[in-house]
């Protein structure tokens, strides 16, 4: 079985207790395919602090088979193990995910799991890592997909990390239609089904379809597009109404921008999502929460999402 990489994340953060929660959970045949990029002093002081008992590794590549916690090492400076510096944290979570990118294209990994981070350590306004992964994969046609999935449905913004103000003008035909393939294709060969997909408006009750709306002018030529090519999908549809009992009758809902799908699904099934980034070289999952600073060292943390994560990606 391939192994699976575990970027530990922000170290400002309730990374390692979600991590730690999800690890006493998971069986020992499925701990020797797991390795965590991180930091080994950090987690060490980390979990110390934290009062959790782990037996840690320090390993230097994935050959080194062992049920411990196995971490491949990433330099990082800090004194008290919560409190990290920005410059040093994001330091060191890039050269985390530049270890993973390296990695996970020897196709010796099921996937990337990144624990969640301050989006500003990226240090680039509106990116996300949806956006740096594409990047490192060379995908310059936007094609990448963020995909927010569970058991009972799944949403997808066609624009991601930007602001509202910006979006009418990044959306356009053409990218509808990259992004929807991107999905029926993934699930096509994951699922072996054609998924049944709804695609939302831009503005409120759709622009009533005027004239020069982005609903008429894009959005509509790029569902007929997708439909001559054999996409189920159907739509435009309102909004503010598809997530009161119609989003049960299809699989994906693709909304225009992030709040407009992504709100609306977390009161909706809250921690029971995991958010995976489709159209890389590789499979990368994530928590679909934040790094919740408010909570950290108080043990209140919940780790469904991340031990979601660990099982849907151990399949592939």
């Amino acid at each position: 079985m391939k192994k699976i990489l575990i970027i530990t994340g922000d170290p400002n953060s309730i990374n390692s207790e979600i991590i730690f929660k999800a690890w006493k959970k998971i069986s020992k045949s499925l701990r020797k395919r797991i390795f965590f990029i991180s930091n080994i002093e950090l987690i060490k002081k980390q979990f110390k602090i934290l009062k959790y008992k782990v037996d840690i590794k320090k390993v230097s590549s994935l050959k080194e088979a062992s049920d411990k916690f196995k971490i491949l090492n990433v330099n990082l400076k800090f004194n008290n193990p919560f409190n990290v510096s920005t410059k040093n944290s994001s330091k060191y979570l890039l050269a985390s995910f530049d270890l993973a990118h390296r990695i996970a294209l020897s196709n010796k990994v099921s996937g990337i799991i990144n624990c969640p981070i301050d989006k500003k350590l990226l240090n680039k306004k509106n990116y996300g890592v949806t956006e740096l992964l594409a990047s490192k994969c060379k995908i310059n046609n936007n094609s990448e997909v963020m995909l927010i999935r569970n058991k009972k449905l799944s949403v997808s913004p066609i624009t991601t990390h930007i602001d509202i103000k910006n979006v009418s003008k990044n959306i356009n035909t053409n990218l509808i239609v990259k992004k929807v393939q991107t999905i029926h294709s993934w699930y096509l060969k994951k699922n072996k089904k054609k998924v049944k997909i709804a695609i939302l408006g831009l503005n409120p009750h759709n622009g009533e379809l005027k004239k020069g709306s982005e609903e008429n002018e894009t959005i509509l030529p790029a569902i007929l597009k997708l439909k001559k090519i054999g996409i189920n999908i159907k739509g435009p549809f309102v909004a503010d109404t598809i997530f009161i009992k119609d989003f049960k009758n299809f699989d994906v809902i693709v909304g225009m921008y992030h709040d407009q799908v992504l709100a609306p699904f977390k009161s909706i099934f809250k921690f029971d999502a995991i958010n995976i980034t489709l159209g890389l070289k590789y499979i990368r999952v994530s928590p679909d929460h934040g790094v919740a600073i408010d909570l950290v060292k108080k043990g209140k943390a919940n780790s469904k999402s991340f031990y979601e994560c660990i099982n849907f990606i151990k399949n592939f």
